[in-house]
C-alpha cells in the first residue's frame, strides 16, 4: 500500500545543521529534438551547462507525469548533495536517479531520451547555491535559449518552457517503467502522477 502523496507545497525540511534545504531554480522546454546521434546530443547537452553552468538533463516526455515530478528530482537531487548523500557525482544524473525514484544508474537512464526524432522535456537547474555541488550560478536564460536552437520545432512556437509545460504521458510505459499495480493505484488516495511522484520521495527513506 501506498502512503499519502508528496506535497509539492510543503515546506522543503531542513538540513541536519538546521539551514534550510536548497531550492535550486529550474526551468523547464519542452521540444521535439531530431537525435540522430546519442553521445553527440548529450555532448550538446554537456556543452551548454558548460557554457551556462546550468545542470541539464533531458527526458524522454512519455515518461514525464507532470513539471512537478522534475522540479522536485531537483530539489531532492539538492538536497542530497548538500548533505552529501548524493549517489551520483554529476548534479545532472543524481536529479535523473530521484526523478526515476530509483538508485540504479543504468535503470535510471531509461527515463531519459533515445535516438530518433523525440518530444523531450529538457530541465535546467541553477545549483550555483547548492552546497558542494560544484557549480557557479547559472545563466538559465542562456540555457533555455541553447537548448531552443537545438529543437526541430521553430523556436518560440511549439517549444514551451514554463510552469504550465503541457504533458501528455503514456500511461502504459510509465506504469510499466514505475513498476505501478492496480492494487497500489487503487490503494493511493492520488492518482499514477501521485504514485510516481511518491517513489522521489521514498529515496530518501530508504537511505
Amino acid at each position: 500500500m501506498t502512503g499519502p502523496a508528496v506535497d509539492a507545497d510543503e515546506e522543503p525540511a531542513p538540513d541536519p545543521d538546521g539551514e534550510p534545504a536548497p531550492e535550486p531554480a529550474v526551468r523547464l522546454v519542452r521540444g521535439t529534438f531530431a537525435i540522430d546521434d546519442l553521445d553527440a546530443f548529450l555532448a550538446d547537452l554537456d556543452g551548454i551547462a558548460a557554457e551556462t553552468g546550468a545542470v541539464v538533463q533531458a527526458f524522454d516526455v512519455d515518461l514525464v507525469v507532470s513539471p512537478t515530478q522534475l522540479r522536485e528530482a531537483a530539489r531532492l537531487a539538492a538536497r542530497a548533495i548538500a548533505r552529501g548523500e548524493a549517489v551520483a557525482r554529476d548534479p545532472a544524473v543524481e536529479v535523473l536517479l530521484y526523478a526515476a525514484g530509483r538508485r540504479q544508474i543504468d535503470r535510471a537512464l531509461e527515463l531519459g531520451v533515445s535516438e530518433g526524432e523525440r518530444a523531450t522535456v529538457v530541465l535546467l537547474a541553477d545549483f550555483g547555491d547548492v552546497p558542494d555541488a560544484g557549480r557557479s550560478t547559472a545563466d538559465l536564460d542562456a540555457a533555455v535559449e541553447a537548448v531552443r536552437n537545438l529543437a526541430v520545432d521553430a523556436p518560440g512556437e511549439r517549444i514551451e518552457e514554463s510552469d504550465a509545460l503541457d504533458v501528455a504521458f503514456d500511461a502504459e510505459r510509465v506504469r510499466e517503467f514505475y513498476g505501478v499495480t492496480d492494487r497500489e493505484l487503487a490503494a493511493t488516495n492520488g492518482d499514477l502522477a501521485d504514485v510516481v511522484r511518491e517513489r522521489a520521495a521514498l529515496l530518501d527513506v530508504e537511505k
